[in-house]
């Protein structure tokens, strides 16, 4: 699924509790011939229907569920494959932990044995190379879902500032982030007791995701941060945003994210199509209809996107590459869509008549598969490099400290700058 720091959080202690317990694998036999497959993700994936309909389909099945918050995901996965036990059968990972994960493919199973290549025409391409290796001989992963952006808005608090609620018309405020800025100027000038955006970072980001290379040069992996103007215009303009006071200093995911939605204390914030579903949980039923979706500054832009991995130490690799396969089919992909939000990386799907037509309701009945699903075809992938991981927080940190008013936002980017270059040395 994507970055999705869902709000079922589990902490990392209880995370690596559930691998001990888990026994060798995640994955077993009960002794009557029924085959357990685990599938280990990053919050709810809006599979447990799925889960059903393939139990159904195959008796000999069972499939049980192992649901972790995002971080202790990923961190308590690479102790699991090194000690050779713990890991689940399926396990999830988003696509900015691919390239770490890469350099571990001896722990993973190799999908193309199992005939994954001939599935290639499945997705959209970049999508497929994001998941493969070895000049594509190495398949690590079964594409889930896709990011593409969009941006959330509170028309009644756009109303108050005398701004224009049409979701048309939001949408021409900012053909470019440098109109998102000044639009930001207008709508704290006349309701200087709500914030513009959620926090500096989520908009730093959703500028980043539509340039090539962020940290890492795409043709060489070498650490580019220092020099890269797109990283750099990204920063300045969620820092300067930050820096006015025009952000409700919330990192998305966090229960003070929650809260502030809830209460509408911020008017805009970036958004794929898997976020709406995490807006609607925390805005509650009572915000019905004060939400609508615009496109985005740039028109474009991947936030997340995910993959079934399956760990060489399961016991049951035939059958819980049949499992992935049929999850990632593009058949499931447009029910977890039109169930869960969430937007399918198969053009079959995304391209499909239900899914172009469906609106949402409580988004002010906003098309959101023509919004989401219409821009699907010309995403191009922010380059991760093999220890993203590793700078990408640096980064978050100190436009958090812009906000909090500790730093400059020339300081802070020079000491983002220099923490990223030390931490991937």
């Amino acid at each position: 699924m994507s970055l999705r720091q869902l709000i079922k959080r589990t902490s990392a202690l209880a995370f690596v509790a559930a691998i001990g317990l888990s026994g060798c694998t995640g994955g077993g036999d009960d002794g009557g011939g029924e085959i357990t497959l685990t599938v280990a993700t990053f919050g709810d994936f809006g599979y447990k229907e799925l889960y059903r309909q393939y139990e159904d389909a195959h008796p000999g099945i069972k499939i049980q569920e192992r649901v972790s918050d995002f971080e202790s995901h990923h961190r308590g996965l690479a102790p699991a494959l090194a000690a050779g036990r713990g890991a689940a059968e399926i396990v999830a990972l988003e696509e900015q932990y691919m390239p770490q994960f890469r350099a571990s493919k001896d722990k993973f199973a190799n999908l193309a044995d199992y005939g994954a290549t001939e599935l290639k025409s499945q997705w959209v391409p970049w999508k497929w190379e994001q998941g493969v290796t070895d000049n594509g001989s190495f398949v690590m992963g079964l594409g889930t879902d896709i990011g593409s952006l969009a941006m959330c808005y509170r028309r009644d608090l756009f109303e108050k500032a005398g701004l224009p609620t049409d979701r048309t018309q939001v949408s021409a405020l900012w053909p470019t982030w440098e109109d998102y800025a000044s639009t930001a100027d207008r709508f704290s000038a006349a309701t200087p007791d709500v914030k513009f955006a959620d926090s500096a970072g989520n908009i730093y980001a959703a500028i980043l995701n539509q340039a090539d290379e962020s940290f890492f040069s795409r043709s060489d992996d070498a650490f580019i941060a220092d020099s890269n103007a797109n990283l750099k215009r990204a920063f300045d303009i969620g820092g300067a945003i930050g820096a006015k006071g025009q952000t409700a200093k919330v990192s998305a995911f966090t229960q003070p994210w929650s809260v502030a939605i809830k209460q509408g204390s911020f008017a805009t914030m970036t958004c794929p199509a898997w976020m709406l579903n995490l807006i609607k949980e925390a805005s509650g039923e009572e915000n019905t209809g004060k939400w609508d979706v615009a496109t985005v500054p740039g028109n474009s832009g991947n936030w997340g996107g995910s993959f079934l991995t399956l760990p060489k130490q399961g016991r049951h690799l035939r059958e819980a590459y049949d499992l992935a396969q049929w999850l990632t089919a593009p058949e499931q992909q447009k029910k977890v869509f039109l169930a869960a939000g969430s937007l399918p990386s198969s053009p079959k799907a995304y391209t499909d008549s239900e899914v172009l037509g469906k609106k949402d309701a409580y988004f002010s009945d906003a098309p959101v598969g023509e919004i989401f699903a219409g821009s699907a075809d010309s995403l191009r992938p922010n380059y991760r490099g093999v220890q993203d991981a590793k700078a990408r927080p640096k980064f978050g940190e100190a436009l958090g400290r812009v906000e909090e008013g500790k730093q400059s936002v020339a300081d802070a980017w020079t000491i983002a700058v220099a923490e990223a270059r030390d931490a991937t040395k």
